[in-house]
């Protein structure tokens, strides 16, 4: 079913997401092909793809809230 994650609509890529949750190379396959259909002006990195993920994340969020105020 890989195979046809690019063909699947969101819906169904969300679904699969949800009863493959505890698969790892299969949820982050259909993750990598949900978020790649994302408004390119509302990206943020993908976690698997930064140096300190951590660090990175947390300053993200840290900058989310301080435009939220």
């Amino acid at each position: 079913m890989t195979a046809n994650l690019p063909q699947m609509l969101s819906t169904e890529l969300k679904q699969y997401l949800s009863e493959h949750r505890n698969d790892e190379e299969a949820f982050r396959a259909a993750l990598e092909v949900l978020m790649s259909r994302r408004n390119p002006a509302n990206r943020q990195p993908y976690p698997f793809d930064l140096a300190n993920p951590e660090k990175e994340v947390e300053a993200i969020l840290r900058e989310k809230l301080e435009q939220s105020e």
